[in-house]
């Protein structure tokens, strides 16, 4: 009797809500046509030492998972050096698929891995299903990472009940959430609860970040807020502002951080929120401004939560997807689950940096008109405030938003 052909799945990065429903589709999918699916735990980490570790699906595990939040597979962030590789794994287990589920880092190294095979004559396919609540792999029209809906809904939830306090308190609060490089989770929250200020790396258009800046901004929302006699509010932040600081900026900026063996500070130890709202308070009290605010930190709740009916069917489809492209001979690449109900594939060569090999990063289109439309209904300080706001502050043009913009 001959081997049975193998699918083996693996997730890297962080955990988005519909994970489980992709690894289900999938082993149903290839488990009807009497495929082998395995699962890796701890993502690349163990695939090409003496011991990897796995797990094996069958159609009731399969069935048992495919609503559950969070991931039955144990992720990792651990990227292998090309020296790593090797074919071992793959040849004894008869693996003819590699699905990999995860980010621009994850496809990133599925791509190199899948080279790597293919170069030593071990025929095998790759597929990548984009899971990413940050939303910034370059699919086309606007499609969405799966996980990112789920996170956005769950997030304003949490980002209303916030506003709602606010109101009931007289207070602001600032609200910090995760997106390592791009906007577009705060972009989508923050726009969806009707918040004063969002403020995204985005943009600043390639200009410098600073905290000076970002607090600037901030105290300019509270004044527009003021005038109009509207002592509350909260302001989104996105936590990807710190991936376009300089190092010496984040270093210098008053907060006490921890550093690793590299002499990095951790900011993965401390709440980007809490930064933000120090550095506030200190400038308030600075210009006499009495304002009272308080941080809320967005990211780990909104991770592992169970995926919503949307994501729950897009990650069916991208599931059953997998097997359409692999039956249809495509290999390394993206699937792709268009809105007319059509799959494509979209090849990862065609949209690596060709100097780096990475996937390049979608980023809000800040240039776009709902953007555009979404910016302007803020409460950013412009000249036409600045005589009201004078009543509060000697200087408010400092405070005014496209001024700092403007700003190298």
């Amino acid at each position: 009797m001959a081997e049975p052909k193998t699918v083996a799945i693996l997730c890297s990065g962080g955990p988005a809500p519909g994970i489980n429903s992709v690894i289900s589709s999938i082993a149903k999918s290839f488990l009807k046509e009497d495929w082998r699916v395995i699962g890796f735990n701890e993502g690349t980490k163990t695939i090409f030492t003496d011991n990897p570790e796995f797990v094996e699906f069958d159609f009731k595990y399969a069935d048992y998972i495919y609503n559950r939040g969070g991931s039955v597979l144990r992720m990792s962030r651990y990227k292998p050096k090309d020296s790593e590789f090797n074919t071992n794994f793959f040849e004894k287990h008869n693996v003819k698929l590699l699905v990999t589920i995860g980010g621009d880092d994850t496809a990133s190294t599925a791509n190199r891995i899948t080279k790597f095979l293919n170069e030593h004559k071990v025929d095998i396919k790759n597929i990548h299903v984009p899971k990413t609540i940050d939303n910034d792999l370059p699919l086309p029209d606007r499609l969405p990472t799966f996980g990112y809906e789920t996170a956005k809904n769950e997030g304003t939830m949490i980002a209303q009940t916030v506003y709602e306090d606010a109101r009931s308190s007289g207070n602001w609060f600032v609200v910090s959430i995760m997106g390592r490089e791009a906007g577009h989770l705060a972009y989508g929250i923050g726009t969806a609860c009707h918040y004063p200020l969002v403020i995204i790396p985005e943009m600043f258009r390639g200009k410098k970040i600073t905290f000076k800046k970002i607090i600037h901004m901030m105290i300019g929302s509270i004044l527009v807020r003021k005038t109009i006699n509207v002592n509350h509010g909260a302001i989104m932040v996105s936590e990807g502002v710190f991936h376009y600081m300089e190092e010496d900026e984040i270093k210098n900026c008053g907060i006490q951080f921890t550093y690793d063996e590299h002499g990095h500070p951790e900011l993965g130890t401390v709440s980007k929120a809490h930064i933000f709202n120090i550095l506030l308070q200190k400038k308030l009290k600075e210009i006499g401004l009495a304002v009272k605010s308080r941080p809320v930190e967005l990211g780990y709740e909104i991770r592992s939560c169970h995926p919503t009916a949307f994501d729950m069917n897009y990650c069916t489809m991208l599931g059953m997807g997998v097997k359409k492209l692999y039956d249809d001979g495509h290999t390394g690449c993206i699937v792709v689950a268009k809105a007319n109900g059509e799959f494509q594939p979209l090849y990862l060569k065609d949209i690596e940096d060709p100097k780096t090999g990475k996937v390049k990063i979608r980023l809000v289109d800040v240039n776009a008109q709902d953007y555009q439309l979404a910016f302007e209904n803020l409460h950013y300080l412009k000249p036409k405030h600045y005589e009201a706001a004078r009543k509060y502050v000697k200087n408010p043009e400092v405070y005014d938003l496209e001024k700092i913009l403007a700003t190298d």
